[in-house]
């Protein structure tokens, strides 16, 4: 079995789900599923042609996994109220970044 879509899928879910079981105890579930929520951004690749290319590096092709998208991101870490979705966006882009490492 390839390790590659094993590291970018555990990360994508396994991430935003360790932040919401240390950060978020009492309500893990919901921090999670907000995170999860950043899925979203990966709506961008319908943009892309082909939507699908195995080897190619999301960050910085898409127009949100670019890398002024990814500081917007980081900004949104600051304030409480966008924190969780910030922190999913963070986690999803780690992930995408861990892939482009292996491609």
């Amino acid at each position: 079995m390839e390790i590659r879509p094993l590291v970018h899928y555990g990360l994508h879910f396994g991430l935003p789900l360790v932040i919401a079981l240390l950060f978020y105890k009492k309500q893990w579930l919901k921090s999670y599923i907000i995170m999860l929520l950043a899925f979203a951004i990966d709506l961008d690749h319908l943009l892309a042609h082909p939507v699908f290319d195995p080897n190619r590096c999301s960050i910085n092709f898409h127009p949100l996994h670019t890398y002024y998208a990814i500081a917007v991101y980081i900004i949104l870490l600051i304030p409480k109220v966008t924190r969780l979705i910030a922190l999913g966006l963070v986690a999803h882009i780690i992930a995408d970044t861990a892939d482009c490492w292996l491609i």
